[in-house]
């Protein structure tokens, strides 16, 4: 068989897939699979950031620790816009009215770039006071603040390509996404080492044995770096050719969903539907955010070294859960689907499938961890100090990995049936109920470890809160007619679509 075949067998498009019948686990897979890849080419963002910085200092690798957090808090912020126009679009595809999925998707679109402007003007002039509040030292401060301002100048690259992978995905195609995330990465991978390190001395001519051509280089170019400022312009300027690809995609249409922009103008009735969803996804991200926030208000009372190990830990456990979030959204896509076609019960099935398989795979994934911890931390650092707290936190962490994988699993499916409030109280219970508290005292009582403790406890009440919400929540009340959301503009929202 050849490559392109065996490629053509592992990813589907959306017109192959069908999510509204048939066996589940299939088509669960091939939505899932693809979406995994495209989060680990995500996350590779992270964590190049996060290994070239580590090159270049303990204090940069430090201020990231606090740089990623805010980042993950502005996009949280405007989270909910994305699930609202991908739960639109996936409930309006499985009702098979394609014309509202395109006017969901273009006021989607408008929408997100006007909060992400808002929210990264936020971002640029309020960071040092949120520096501050978490307790950043003299020391990572000022370099944290230089990579959120360059960060915040570019986020609606950020998060509007980050809407694209959503829009797309409630239609049923992940491919595309992923296909145009993995020329993004490759740029910033390419970028990072020479826009931190500029030319002279840098590290990677000696990784290639190359040893002797910056000098040849540094007479082409006068630039020698920025250092953790270099990695947010290398992060900014691949989203935005990022960002660019994926609007002539949906505005060609000739993919997955489409935009018209006849459609993008502001509809304030219409960002009542957007809002009623949305508002709780954005509450359910934000308070994930503001859990690491809060988190790192206590380990910046530890050592630099306490603080670069949480760094790392943080970006591992981003790599390992990766299935679960992709799971969790093939899960929400194809509840969204199977509501806005009337087929509840199987919407019920797709979750508890998703919740088994994640249960298993991730806690395989943690029994590797556990057995592998040292190896894994020494990849992002040769400070042995950093390495052995970095291997107790995985340790501590590592055989709940699963419970992680049956909370996504679930809250991906109140996601996709429009019940975004109850995911977002299951992630406030998790995060801000049991694991902030665990943590206060258990650093207080045990230093260290005492925060591990506390995530390794909220992890397993996750995934039991979850599991038995789940089986006590009523779905008599979702209106599947209607795509199970708020329905006071689809009269209006029709007219528009059909006279385009």
């Amino acid at each position: 068989m050849s490559l392109r075949n065996r490629l053509s067998a592992l990813f589907k498009s959306s017109d192959e897939l069908d999510l509204t019948s048939g066996e589940i686990g299939k088509p669960l897979l091939y939505l899932s699979f693809p979406i995994v890849i495209t989060n680990l080419f995500q996350t590779a963002y992270n964590l190049a950031d996060t290994f070239w910085l580590g090159q270049y200092s303990t204090s940069a690798l430090a201020a990231i620790s606090f740089a990623f957090p805010m980042v993950f808090l502005l996009i949280a912020l405007a989270l909910g816009l994305s699930v609202a126009g991908s739960v639109l679009v996936a409930q309006n595809v499985g009702a098979g009215q394609e014309r509202k999925a395109e006017y969901a998707a273009s006021q989607t679109v408008t929408f997100s770039i006007v909060a992400s402007l808002g929210l990264g003007a936020i971002g640029y002039v309020f960071v040092d006071e949120f520096l501050d509040l978490l307790g950043a030292s003299e020391a990572v401060a000022p370099l944290a603040t230089s990579y959120m301002q360059v960060f915040s100048a570019g986020l609606v690259a950020v998060f509007g390509f980050a809407v694209f992978i959503a829009l797309m995905r409630g239609y049923g195609d992940t491919v595309t996404p992923m296909l145009v995330m993995f020329g993004s990465v490759v740029l910033n991978i390419v970028l990072d080492p020479f826009l931190i390190f500029g030319f002279e001395s840098n590290p990677l001519f000696g990784y290639l044995g190359l040893r002797g051509l910056e000098t040849t280089m540094l007479e082409l170019t006068a630039y020698t770096g920025s250092g953790i400022e270099g990695a947010a312009i290398a992060t900014v300027f691949s989203r935005f050719l990022a960002l660019a690809v994926g609007l002539v995609i949906m505005f060609r249409g000739n993919r997955g969903v489409r935009i018209r922009l006849s459609q993008m103008t502001p509809d304030f009735g219409y960002a009542k539907r957007i809002v009623d969803i949305g508002i709780p996804a954005s509450i359910e991200g934000t308070g994930r955010a503001l859990s690491v926030n809060l988190l790192l208000f206590i380990i910046a009372a530890f050592p630099e070294t306490v603080v670069a190990a949480y760094g790392i830990g943080t970006r591992v456990f981003s790599v390992i859960f990766l299935p679960a979030i992709a799971f969790s959204q093939g899960v929400e896509t194809m509840t969204g689907q199977n509501i806005g076609a009337g087929k509840v019960d199987r919407a019920k099935r797709t979750n508890h499938f998703g919740a088994k398989v994640m249960l298993i795979t991730l806690t395989a994934f943690g029994v590797v961890v556990l057995v592998a911890a040292e190896p894994i931390v020494s990849v992002f650092t040769t400070d042995q100090d950093v390495i052995e707290v970095g291997v107790t936190f995985m340790r501590y962490t590592a055989l709940t990995f699963g419970f992680i994988g049956v909370m996504r699993s679930y809250s991906g499916g109140f996601r996709g049936a429009g019940k975004t409030m109850i995911a977002a109280v299951i992630s406030i219970l998790m995060l801000g109920v049991i694991r902030f508290p665990v943590a206060w005292f258990g650093a207080d009582m045990v230093g260290s470890e005492g925060i591990w403790m506390a995530f390794a406890v909220s992890n397993v009440a996750g995934g039991i809160i979850a599991y038995l919400w789940f089986h006590r929540v009523s779905w008599d009340d979702v209106d599947v007619t209607r795509g199970g959301v708020p329905g006071e503009v689809a009269d209006k929202e029709a007219d528009v679509a059909s006279n385009d």
